[in-house]
C-alpha cells in the first residue's frame, strides 16, 4: 500500500509539474511577442489558405515563435476557418493574439482581386466596384477621361483592352472616389505596358494605327478561343479575311456591340443590324476597336499569326477546340459533323437516362 500511494503521489506530482509547465509555456507564448525589436512587415494570405499553413508561414517570417501553438490559440478563439485573403501589414512586436485578431478581424491593406482575359470595360468595372476599390461611375469617367488616356499613352477615345488581365494586390480606399478610381486603373494600364513591353517589335511601343489594329484583332481572338494553342491559327484565319477582303463574321464583335444589356441570345436581327458599327457580318475590316481586354497569349498571336490558308473555323467541342477549313464546303461539312456528334451525344444521354429509370 505504501508503494502504491507513493506511485499515485508521484504520478500527481508529475501531472501538476507538466500542467504547471504547460500553463507556463501557454502564457509565456500568448504574452511575449516573436520579436524583440517591433517593426511593420507585409504578410500574405493566400484565397483558400488554412490556419495550419498560415502559421506555419508566421512562424518562418518571424511574426510568431510557434506555430502549433497559434494554431491552438485560433481554435480556443473559434477562428480557425476565417482568414481573409490579402496582403496584411503586421508588427514582430505583436502578441500571438494580436496576430491572429488582424488577420481574422482586421482590413487587408491590400486586397487581391483577379482580373481574367476576355472581360469588357463594363464587366471590369463591375467588378472593381463590387470589391469596393471605386464606383462604376468614377471608374467609366476616369477610362475615357482625355488627360488620363494622354498620361497612359493610350491614343484612343477609350482605356478598352488595356485593362490588363492579371491578379493584383490593391488597397482598398476608405470610401471611393474620383481619386481611387484613377490610381486602380492607372495599375491596370501601366501593367497592360510593363507586361507587353517584350512583345513590341524593338521594343518601342507602337504607332496608333498598329496598336488598334493588334489590340482589336487580339481582343476578338481572346473571345473566340479559349484554347492557348489555337490563338495564332485563329488570328491567322482574321488576317486570311482580311487580305482577301472578307467579312470577318465574328459574333463577339457584334455581341460587344449590343452593350452590357445583352442577353445571350444572338438572333438574326442582331447579325443584319447595320446600325451596330461593331458588327463585322456587316461591315468590312476589323471594327472600331478592342471588343475586351486580352491577355499576352491573344496579343502574341495577334503579332505573329499563323502563316495557313483556313478561312473558316467551328467548335467541335465543349471544351472550345476547333476545327479549321479552307473552303466553305469543308467548313459545312465540319459543322454538319459537330451537330450529328452532339445529337448522338444527346441521344445516348437520354438513352442512358431511360435505363436509370
Amino acid at each position: 500500500m505504501k508503494f502504491l500511494s507513493r506511485l499515485l503521489i508521484l504520478l500527481l506530482v508529475a501531472a501538476l509539474c507538466a500542467g504547471g509547465y504547460a500553463f507556463y509555456e501557454a502564457r509565456d507564448f500568448l504574452e511575449t511577442p516573436a520579436q524583440s525589436v517591433d517593426e511593420e512587415r507585409f504578410f500574405d494570405v493566400e484565397p483558400g489558405a488554412t490556419m495550419r499553413g498560415a502559421a506555419a508561414a508566421l512562424e518562418k517570417q518571424g511574426f510568431v515563435r510557434n506555430a502549433r501553438y497559434f494554431v491552438w490559440l485560433a481554435r480556443w478563439k473559434q477562428a480557425g476557418g476565417r482568414l481573409q485573403a490579402g496582403r496584411f501589414a503586421l508588427r514582430t512586436g505583436w502578441t500571438p493574439e494580436q496576430v491572429l485578431n488582424h488577420l481574422v478581424y482586421g482590413r487587408p491593406a491590400l486586397s487581391r482581386l483577379t482580373l481574367r482575359e476576355g472581360l469588357t470595360w463594363w464587366q471590369t468595372g463591375k467588378l472593381l466596384e463590387e470589391a469596393g476599390y471605386l464606383t462604376f461611375a468614377d471608374f467609366t469617367a476616369t477610362i475615357t477621361d482625355p488627360e488620363f488616356l494622354r498620361h497612359y499613352s493610350i491614343p484612343f477615345s477609350s482605356a478598352e483592352g488595356f485593362l490588363m488581365p492579371e491578379t493584383y494586390l490593391l488597397k482598398r480606399p476608405d470610401k471611393p472616389d474620383a481619386a481611387s478610381a484613377r490610381a486602380t486603373v492607372g495599375r491596370l494600364v501601366d501593367t497592360f505596358w510593363r507586361k507587353t513591353a517584350r512583345l513590341w517589335p524593338g521594343g518601342a511601343k507602337p504607332g496608333r494605327d498598329e496598336l488598334r489594329r493588334v489590340l482589336t484583332l487580339a481582343s476578338i481572338v481572346e473571345r473566340e478561343t479559349a484554347v492557348p494553342q489555337e490563338r495564332p491559327r485563329v488570328a491567322g484565319v482574321y488576317m486570311n479575311r482580311l487580305r482577301a477582303n472578307m467579312p470577318l463574321q465574328a459574333d463577339p464583335t457584334v455581341i460587344y456591340g449590343l452593350g452590357p444589356g445583352f442577353d445571350g441570345n444572338l438572333r438574326r436581327r442582331d447579325l443584319n443590324d447595320a446600325g451596330n458599327p461593331y458588327n463585322t457580318y456587316q461591315h468590312p475590316g476589323l471594327p472600331p476597336g478592342p471588343i475586351c481586354s486580352p491577355g499576352v497569349s491573344a496579343i502574341a498571336a495577334a503579332l505573329a499569326p499563323e502563316q495557313h490558308e483556313f478561312l473558316y473555323f467551328v467548335a467541335i467541342t465543349d471544351g472550345g477546340r476547333h476545327a479549321f477549313s479552307r473552303t466553305l464546303d469543308e467548313h459545312n461539312r465540319a459543322v454538319r459533323a459537330y451537330l450529328n456528334s452532339r445529337k448522338k451525344a444527346s441521344a445516348a444521354g437520354q438513352a442512358d437516362g431511360n435505363r436509370q429509370q
